[in-house]
């Protein structure tokens, strides 16, 4: 975790909803299959105006905002000009549905599809990037999106600690260590790559590196990070995973990082410390965007 930031960074190339089905109803040994409604390669219009076709129906949960969920996606402009396609990548996207980190025609049509979707968004300017060019998109660009949602993510569970010795060190931090290997230990001025669920004391996760599917990397004994991890992820070795219990002195301090982190908050922080890169090096194969 960034000093000056909440963990909370999305990183995405062009993003960014579509249609509300009847759950199918359990029939039994008396009652009738019920004739049910296709809505494929039909177009609609929600009240907001963003326009949507399924192209292809799954059978999988409907996805709901709070959900991380992972999408493909092909973009495309009214003459056809693509401008972005995770396809090319080979890399979906995963984001929070609902939390803003995509176009608003994104939030509200992917909380319409359930998973194994295909649909087609036809997004007007005010649901994606209004009068602001981006990149190869015009001001007042209509977005045309064909996107497939791939999977709704599980949120991560916390690591369990019963029976696991509590160790304090001299500055508060407390930590866990539900393992130990011979890997080796970083030292100050190594990139280590870290995957992490933050909770709040109540259990509430607040951010978490597993549920991006995107390892954080950050330089150690540099500041970078808040001091409980600059001085919890020196006592790992390689492999390992362990709770670090990070008081707020050691954290976000006595004002916390508003909205996210309240003031005064001792944070708990589930890690593994998947590699090390001496020298500081600034790539890893298969790591995440820098946080």
């Amino acid at each position: 975790m960034r000093k000056n930031t909440v963990l909370m960074a999305f990183t995405f190339a062009f993003l960014l909803s579509a249609p509300a089905f009847a759950q199918k109803k359990e029939k039994t040994k008396k009652e009738k299959e019920p004739k049910k409604f296709s809505v494929l390669n039909k177009e609609f219009t929600t009240e907001s105006g963003l326009k949507y076709k399924i192209i292809h129906e799954g059978n999988g949960q409907r996805a709901k905002a709070g959900d991380m969920v992972s999408v493909h996606y092909t973009g495309k402009l009214t003459n056809d000009t693509i401008f972005d396609s995770s396809y090319n990548r080979n890399q979906p996207i995963k984001f929070k549905l609902g939390a803003g980190q995509v176009i608003k025609g994104w939030d509200e049509g992917i909380a319409l599809l359930n998973v194994g979707d295909k649909a087609i968004f036809t997004i007007p300017p005010d649901l994606a990037y209004g009068s602001r060019a981006m990149g190869p998109i015009p001001a007042n660009s209509t977005l045309i999106f064909e996107v497939e949602l791939l999977q709704i993510i599980e949120r991560p569970k916390p690591f369990d600690v019963k029976g696991k010795d509590t160790v304090s060190t001299a500055s508060g931090l407390k930590y866990i260590k539900l393992n130990n290997t011979d890997g080796a230990s970083p030292k100050a001025g190594d990139r280590v790559f870290v995957h992490y669920t933050g909770f709040f004391e109540d259990g509430k996760i607040f951010d978490s590196s597993v549920e991006r599917g995107q390892v954080f990397n950050f330089i150690l004994g540099q500041g970078q990070v808040i001091a409980g991890w600059d001085e919890g992820i020196a006592l790992l070795k390689k492999g390992e995973k362990a709770r670090l219990i990070v008081p707020y002195n050691l954290a976000y301090g006595e004002n916390g990082y508003p909205p996210h982190i309240p003031a005064k908050a001792t944070l708990i922080f589930d890690v593994e410390l998947m590699d090390i890169n001496s020298g500081s090096g600034e790539h890893h194969p298969g790591d995440g965007h820098n946080h």
